[in-house]
């Protein structure tokens, strides 16, 4: 609220002292400008909206991202949820197929190096060349389930990735037996094309996508073991594998022997040393475009941030009235609820005026000035200090009351130095019986 200004000039008002006794029309005009909520949002709805933006976009990122996506690992065989593979594992196990799973590559190449079928899922690409290629070196039956480029690239050069096929496929288009039993794939299928030199060396495609290529590859590795890649998880997941002959094809796949390794590689699987640098996965003309950048920002920063001397003081071309700056400052201190600050300055000003008052030095101590005042007053200490230093304002109406004790306080003061016939009508204290001329009562004292 606006109290600064009437607090701080009720001292210059002849014969007013704030109290109790002013006119109604005076105390009416201090108008309460406490900000409301109303106010509080629309002078930062900027922020508010801008907040609002990042939020609404951090959701949408998340959302085409997956980032939001049910629990547990996908594929993962013991995983219950819809991306999981624990339907296809217990109906294995149900019909007599020993299912081991593996976080580690030694422990699936020793599984392989005993006859078991392994499928793969690498999910996050851990694994290089060389370590594929140990895996289908030793395995008799490898099930690669959407593989990667690299994986491709070190299992069957010539086949690519081909994207998403266009609907449920029902064209089988090979003979490999575990695919002519399930007749046709559901909808969601990812595709896989082979070349030329591909079919030379022996890879077929299964479900064929009209001409946009297989949701299956199958051929023989490098050491005659079988490698079967499936384009797309869906075959396997809990929530897809009742879809046409999905459930079909995955038991005839991983099914083949009695004994199933379920590798889903781990961390220990990856090569240190064979990871690629910050430098490696940018692009080159990122670090020419940093470079240049950081330039930029500090020749701006030199450009826009040089000073041009000392500030200069220039006088106002017209004449502003002390009243209209101090009210316009306390209507900044409402505005921004500052009663703190605006007591302080209150508590300044009066102090200041105490202290010329009292013909103090300037450098004189807060401590002195209370100890000083309290003795001119024949007040206490404690509530002198508590007035000029530790209360605060809990609201408005406290601001007022302390800013009217304030002024109180300051007249009391000056009123010790007066001489008792110049003191303030309808005042009455003891001390007045005494003779003013006598040197050693309060009132003898001189400004």
């Amino acid at each position: 609220m606006s109290v600064a200004p009437s607090a701080a000039s009720l001292a210059d008002r002849p014969g007013g002292s704030g109290s109790a006794g002013a006119p109604a029309d005076q105390t009416d005009a201090a108008t309460a400008m406490t900000p409301t909520f109303r106010a509080f949002v629309r002078r930062r709805r900027i922020w508010i909206v801008f907040a609002a933006v990042l939020v609404l976009g951090a959701v949408v990122a998340l959302a085409i991202q997956g980032g939001v996506r049910p629990p547990g690992m996908t594929l993962g065989a013991d995983n219950p949820a819809p991306l999981g593979a624990m339907a296809l594992v217990e109906v294995l196990r149900d019909h007599g197929v020993s299912v081991t799973e593996s976080r580690s590559l030694d422990s699936a190449v020793d599984a392989a190096d005993r006859g078991a079928t392994v499928l793969l899922y690498d999910e996050f690409a851990l694994l290089d060349e060389s370590r594929l290629d140990r895996l289908a070196g030793v395995a008799q039956r490898l099930v690669v389930v959407e593989p990667g480029f690299a994986a491709l690239e070190a299992l069957a050069p010539g086949v690519r990735l081909a994207g998403v096929a266009s609907g449920p496929i029902d064209d089988v288009a090979c003979e490999l037996p575990a695919a002519e039993r399930a007749g046709g794939l559901g909808d969601g299928q990812r595709l896989l094309t082979v070349d030329d030199d591909a079919r030379a060396a022996g890879w077929q495609g299964c479900f064929r996508d009209e001409e946009f290529g297989f949701a299956l590859v199958s051929g023989e590795g490098d050491d005659d073991g079988q490698v079967t890649l499936v384009a797309a998880t869906t075959v396997f997941a809990n929530e897809s594998i009742d879809e046409a002959g999905n459930a079909a094809l995955a038991i005839g796949l991983t099914g083949a022997s009695d004994e199933l390794v379920w590798y889903l590689p781990g961390p220990g699987d990856v090569d240190a040393n064979a990871a690629p640098t910050i430098a490696e996965l940018t692009p080159g003309w990122v670090s020419p475009v940093m470079v240049l950048l950081i330039a930029v920002v500090i020749a701006a920063g030199i450009w826009r941030g040089r000073r041009f001397g000392p500030l200069v003081t220039e006088n106002l071309p017209v004449h502003v009235p002390a009243g209209e700056t101090s009210e316009g400052r306390a209507r900044l201190y409402a505005r921004s609820a500052a009663r703190v600050r605006a007591l302080d300055q209150l508590r300044i000003g009066a102090i200041g005026r105490i202290v010329e008052a009292l013909k103090l030095p300037r450098s004189a101590e807060l401590g002195a000035v209370t100890d000083a005042a309290a003795r001119a007053t024949g007040r206490d200490e404690a509530s002198v200090r508590r007035l000029l230093v530790d209360a605060e304002p809990g609201g408005d109406r406290d601001l007022v009351e302390l800013a009217a004790e304030l002024d109180v306080l300051e007249h009391d003061v000056r009123d010790t130095l007066r001489p008792r016939s110049a003191g303030r009508a309808g005042h009455t204290d003891p001390a007045d019986s005494t003779d003013s001329t006598d040197p050693t009562g309060p009132a003898g004292r001189r400004p």
